[in-house]
């Protein structure tokens, strides 16, 4: 069995004139990661890996992530591949995973997220928002060849509002 959480980063602020991958959160994308990550704990495996975009609004959301849920945040593993809107390259780089890695938590990009979730797991999700949680199961003993999963949980702020 293979467990992949795949969490869209925390609302981004556009004020600033930064590039795309340079964009910070802003408020609300801050409140909102801590609302989420602080109601996730029993939808967690018992042992997991965190993986990250490295453009700064997935690394920040992580991190915060990482603090509330207790993981070490020297723990995350940072992936320029991750920062991608393309769920083929999002698939590339799940499906590269370690085989000896039963579980993994992923903080990346829409339009990649929504339409891998929706490819893989069982209940179409028309949009997974900012600080949105979807933990997918596959019944396989190898990354590279999962397939059609079951949708575990959602968890989007607005379950918590």
């Amino acid at each position: 069995m293979k467990n992949l959480i795949l969490i869209r980063h925390a609302k981004s602020s556009w004020e600033a004139p930064l590039k795309d991958f340079d964009r910070p959160l802003m408020k609300r994308g801050i409140l909102d990661a801590h609302e989420v990550s602080t109601n996730i704990s029993k939808y967690l495996p018992k042992t997991y890996i965190i993986w990250s975009s490295t453009a700064a609004r997935a690394s920040e959301t992580a991190l915060i992530f990482a603090q509330n849920i207790s993981y070490p945040i020297e723990s995350i593993i940072y992936k320029d591949d991750l920062y991608t809107f393309d769920e083929r390259q999002l698939e590339k780089v799940i499906k590269s995973c370690d085989n000896s890695l039963e579980s993994v938590i992923l903080f990346g990009h829409n339009e990649a997220i929504t339409n891998f979730v929706n490819k893989f797991g069982d209940v179409f999700i028309d949009n997974v928002p900012t600080s949105g949680f979807v933990s997918l199961q596959f019944d396989s003993e190898s990354w590279d060849s999962i397939n059609k999963g079951k949708t575990h949980k959602t968890l989007f702020p607005k379950d918590l509002k």
